[in-house]
């Protein structure tokens, strides 16, 4: 190498056989570039030795806090989700600043994210605001994650979330496998993401043992909660040819199944099925125990900050949007379908 002219961008360009912007974006520390690709580059940076342009180093991870916004009361389902990701933001040596309670879905928050002083980055649990917010708050470089999206995420946002489809196909199944074939279905609120998920994999199981869900079998509810689990249930078990179970789109509705049952005089599990979805304490606690889906809610806590480490040190992420495996949990609330 000695007395060659130094190396220009161009060089590794022709060395690599990459566009020069390319080889500009890695040179410079940019983090748009795929990992094969800055790999390809950095080996031609070592082949042309010292005459080569050196790469930039990625600027460090900026400091502040981690904004934290469930716009929800904290029960022991998304009380669990913020106590994972404060603790894993403390073992990362930062700050949380937690904007919670039912109070704050009328306050409009996402806008001033990114000027808002000592903040470098946000978690988002089940944002209740459009998507279009949530690409205009990506559009300005703020670096979040959402944890359990309301809707579908958009392109180029990280976002953490449970199988639901999976989960609800599982615990279909094993209701199915029970015998059960006329299965009422409380589902959760219209056009969520969870519940239109869940809702698929209920049907996927019922169409595999050969049963078309029933239009009368199905109701949705306004918010995912005890009373109109109970409100639902009561209107499904008044139908003149009730269901042999009913499966819920969360434990509290499913709770609420339990008492409509009671009423009727209808026992679990011996006339009635009943499960939910997601294995919080009230599932534990019914009588009979709820068979349910265990969602792995704090490891999606801890799983959001990691991703959200890695955003704000510049990091590039191949996986966005990220699913975790659900498990099913078969306690006394579900038997065999009666005669």
């Amino acid at each position: 190498m000695a007395g060659r002219a130094r190396a220009t961008v161009r060089d590794v360009a022709a060395e690599t056989g990459l566009s020069i912007a390319t080889v500009s974006r890695v040179l410079n520390g940019q983090t748009n570039v795929a990992p094969h690709t800055r790999e390809l580059v950095l080996r031609a940076v070592g082949r042309l030795g010292d005459q080569a342009p050196r790469p930039r180093a990625a600027p460090d991870a900026p400091a502040g806090a981690v904004y934290v916004r469930c716009p929800y009361v904290l029960t022991d389902y998304f009380g669990l989700i913020v106590s994972s990701v404060g603790e894993t933001i403390e073992l990362h040596g930062r700050q949380m600043i937690l904007g919670a309670g039912e109070a704050a879905q009328r306050t409009a928050v996402l806008p001033g994210l990114p000027d808002r002083p000592g903040v470098a980055g946000a978690i988002l649990i089940l944002p209740p605001e459009p998507g279009e917010e949530l690409v205009r708050l990506r559009d300005r470089g703020f670096p979040f994650v959402v944890i359990d999206p309301r809707t579908p995420p958009p392109k180029d946002i990280v976002a953490v979330s449970a199988a639901h489809f999976a989960g609800g196909r599982k615990l279909m199944a094993h209701v199915v496998e029970l015998g059960h074939r006329r299965v009422g279905i409380i589902g959760g609120p219209v056009k969520w993401l969870p519940s239109e998920a869940r809702l698929a994999g209920y049907t996927a199981s019922l169409a595999d043992a050969g049963v078309l869900p029933a239009p009368e079998l199905l109701r949705h509810v306004p918010e995912p909660n005890i009373e109109h689990g109970y409100l639902a249930a009561r209107e499904l078990l008044g139908l003149p040819d009730r269901p042999t179970a009913l499966v819920a789109f969360n434990d509290k509705m499913a709770v609420g199944a339990l008492r409509a049952a009671a009423e009727r005089g209808l026992s679990v599990p011996g006339d009635l099925s009943v499960a939910g979805f997601d294995d919080i304490d009230v599932s534990r606690a019914a009588s009979p125990a709820l068979t349910t889906v265990r969602q792995p809610l704090e490891e999606m806590g801890r799983m959001a900050v990691t991703l959200l480490m890695r955003l704000l040190s510049r990091h590039t992420l191949e996986a966005l949007h990220v699913s975790l495996g659900t498990e099913l949990v078969v306690r006394g609330s579900t038997g065999p379908a009666p005669r």
